[in-house]
Formats: structure tokens, sequence, C-alpha cells
């Protein structure tokens, strides 16, 4: 018997590494899909630029850099100042909102979720407009998104808590309400602005990476990365908490205080990201799930699986918003008329899970 049940805990263990070699390996081929694809994107443009050449120059600048007058300057502008920061900051607003919408899911345990549930969107999207119709107030538009995004959650995590708990349901329901009050700041300003502010409101709304510098680059990577890391480090803790609060305190994780962490970080994240480039819908909602058909429900994979897949499909959508037409259509429209479509297969695949 006990060479029977020794063998039996073999063949299990031998079974689970192999399922976790295979999440890794399809967690590498993603990892690399998503720097070929950002490769290749640096590529395509009104001006077409070869791949060796797109490398020579990204390695000049990064291990030769007394080297870079010699580089051809119109692609060096083009490579270096242009493409190669919109890619970065493509793959890192794919990252933040893929992760964060992976944290809501799994804190809320509803499928449904995504990063703007909170009236993040809204906020962020009265701050920019307020920015754009009254620049002396802040110093950037990003800065106003960024405050209002950041205070919006503020005020419906303060709205929902009660007697030291904040339930779930009361939660999503203060975000409705913050997020119908900042949209009606939003029609305010819109209201208040002249035709070249309506148009910018518009625009700045609708997302996109036109407008991507070096800065935005060294101000959002590191704050989303850091974030993400951290999330995925306690990845293990929110698969507790999407087993519920009482299963949550019965094996002695305190679900107020692991969900404020995790919400502050993906909020943060999400906050981050908008005020970067705007209001991109559905990725939140898309990626994790995504994921968790590939990768099962352990959020240890699901977190670095929905990571990489957004940074992918950012990328993608990205450069079919710059290359379709001659005038660069906002990623946000790309993303909704994909993100429709597999909203209306998600509630059909889910509804009794939704329904009851």
């Amino acid at each position: 018997m006990e060479e029977v049940s020794i063998d039996v805990k073999k063949s299990t263990s031998t079974a689970l590494n192999f399922f976790e070699e295979r999440k890794m390996c399809v967690m590498l081929f993603l990892a690399v899909v998503m720097v070929a694809g950002g490769m290749v994107t640096i590529c395509l443009g009104t001006y077409h630029i070869s791949i060796p050449e797109v490398y020579s120059i990204i390695a000049t600048h990064l291990f030769s850099p007394d080297n870079v007058d010699s580089l051809n300057k119109l692609k060096n502008t083009i490579v270096w100042n242009i493409r190669f920061p919109r890619v970065i900051m493509a793959i890192t607003v794919g990252i933040g909102l893929s992760v964060a919408g992976a944290i809501y899911q799994g804190c809320f345990r509803n499928p449904l979720v995504e990063p703007y549930i909170l009236g993040v969107s809204s906020g962020a999207a009265f701050g920019a407009a307020l920015g754009i119709v009254y620049p002396h107030i802040f110093i950037s538009i990003q800065l106003g998104a960024f405050v209002f995004a950041s205070l919006s959650v503020f005020l419906a995590y303060t709205l929902a808590r009660s007697r030291g708990q904040t339930p779930v349901v009361t939660l999503v329901l203060a975000g409705i309400i913050i997020g119908s009050i900042f949209s009606a700041c939003v029609s305010i300003m819109k209201y208040l602005s002249n035709d070249t502010q309506l148009r910018e409101i518009v625009f700045w709304m609708m997302g996109g990476f036109y407008y991507t510098t070096w800065d935005d680059v060294y101000l959002t990577v590191p704050v989303v990365l850091i974030s993400v890391a951290i999330m995925w480090f306690f990845g293990w803790k929110l698969n507790v908490l999407s087993m519920g609060d009482e299963e949550a305190r019965a094996l002695g994780v305190n679900p107020e205080v692991f969900k404020f962490i995790f919400i502050v970080l993906a909020t943060l994240v999400t906050a981050i990201c908008v005020s970067s480039v705007g209001i991109i819908a559905w990725v939140g909602l898309m990626m994790p799930h995504a994921a968790r058909l590939i990768q099962g429900p352990d959020n240890r994979f699901v977190i670095p699986t929905a990571a990489l897949m957004g940074g992918v499909y950012i990328i993608f959508c990205d450069t079919i918003a710059r290359t379709l037409t001659s005038a660069e259509i906002p990623i946000g429209i790309i993303t909704a008329i994909v993100g429709a479509p597999y909203l209306v297969y998600l509630l059909r695949s889910k509804e009794k899970e939704i329904f009851g």
C-alpha cells in the first residue's frame, strides 16, 4: 500500500510540474511575440524602415551613444523619438490595464468587472477636460487626469465603506454613482469649451498614443512595472480572496487589508495609464478572461499572462490605428470594435454564472 501511495504522489507531482511547465512555455511564447511584434511595429508606417535599421538605431542609442551622430537623422528621429517610445508606452499601458482588470475581477469575483468600474475613466476625463478648458489650473493635462482619476476611486471607496468593511456590491454601486457625477461634470466642461477645446477633449477621451514622448515613458513605466510586480508577488493571496471573505478569514488572510492594497495598486496603475494616453476601453475586461481560458484560474499565472497578452493586443491595435488610413484613428475606437463582440460572447458563455 505504501508503494502505491508513493507512486500516486509521484504521478500527481509529475502532472502538476507538466502543467506548470506548459504555462511557463505559454508565457515565454507571449513574451517573444510581444518583443517581435514591437520590433515589427516600429518598422511600419508612412515611412518604412527595415528591421536591421531599427535594431541598429536602438542598439546605437543603448550601447554606443557616442556614435548617434553617425546615424541617418530622419530615420533616427522616426525610430528613437517617435515610434520606439510609442511602442514602449503601448506595451506598458497594455500590461497595466490588463493586470488591473485581473485584480479587480479577482477582488470582486466577477469576470465582467474592468478597471474603470470605480469611476476612474470619468474622473480622469473630467480632470483632463478641466486642464484643457482652464490650462492655468494644472501644470499639464496628464496631472489633472491623474488627480481626478485617483480622487474618484477615493470617493467611491469612502462612500462604500461602513463599519470597518467595504462590501463589494456597495463599492461597485458607489463607483457607478461617482462615475455618473464626473460624467456630468465632463458634459459641463464640453458646454463651456470652445470648438478647439471641445475637439481636444473628444480626442483625449477616445484614447491614443499620438503625443507620446520619452518623458511619458520615464514617468509611466516605473510606476506600472513596480505596481504590477507587487500584485504578481501577492497573486496567491488574490486566489484566496477569490474564494470569498469568509474563506479568506478562515485561511488567515484579512480580506479588507488585501482588497484595499490590491485596489489601490490597480487604481494607481489605471490612473497613470489613463492620464498618459486617454481612455482605452475593453483591454482590462478581455485580457484577464482570455488568460484564464488559457492558463486556468490561478492568479499567479493569470496576472503575467494577461499582462503579456495586453501588451501584444495594444501593439496590434495601435499599429492598425496608425497605418489603416492616412489619418490616425484613435485606438479607443479599435479596441471598442473588437471588444463589443467579445463582451457578447462573454455574456453568452457565462450567462448561468452571471445571472444564475
